[in-house]
């Protein structure tokens, strides 16, 4: 079935496309939140996506082994996991995880989302296209975020870029490109 990558920046609309994109499948939803409401600003934000979310769908929290989380979800159920950002940030900062792991943990979680039969969303940060952050942590961050949106872009079936709340499709062939 369908597995679909939706990039975006910070508050460019990911989430709200993420869900129509669930709620026009007819199917159950499940919601893989990978947050965690560590300080005020967080909790609100988290607050914000549940009131935004219908009542009816199925929140599991995921913040550390996505992977397993999605693999148990029932397969008749769309799934939406939102977001991969935040969950690549737990694993590096929560578990200390170098890049190769990170990598490791993304293919994982790319086989399970092409196991199930149902379709799968997940939503993830395109941080790569702004200024060029100031220390080595929020470069290597960066890299990191791009190498993984490669990753799970590489094992879609569609991506999807969104700004300003508009989706650009980003399945163009690469026979295109002029060598």
């Amino acid at each position: 079935m369908a597995f679909v990558l939706i990039l975006g920046g910070a508050r460019s609309g990911k989430s709200t496309v993420a869900c129509r994109l669930a709620q026009r499948t007819g199917a159950d939803v499940t919601f893989v939140a990978t947050a965690r409401p560590v300080d005020d600003e967080m909790r609100a934000r988290i607050t914000s996506h549940i009131e935004d979310r219908p009542t009816s769908w199925t929140t599991v929290e995921a913040p550390l082994d996505l992977s397993a989380a999605v693999a148990t979800i029932d397969q008749a159920h769309t799934v939406i996991v939102d977001c991969v950002t935040v969950w690549i940030s737990n694993l590096v900062v929560e578990l200390g995880l170098t890049d190769d792991e990170v990598l490791s943990r993304v293919s994982e979680l790319v086989d399970v989302c092409r196991q199930r039969d149902a379709v799968t969303v997940l939503v993830s940060n395109e941080v790569g296209m702004g200024v060029v952050p100031g220390t080595v942590l929020g470069r290597s961050f960066r890299d990191l975020q791009g190498f993984t949106n490669t990753v799970i872009a590489a094992g879609a079936t569609s991506v999807g870029l969104v700004v300003a709340g508009r989706v650009l499709n980003l399945d163009a062939h690469e026979d295109w490109v002029v060598s």
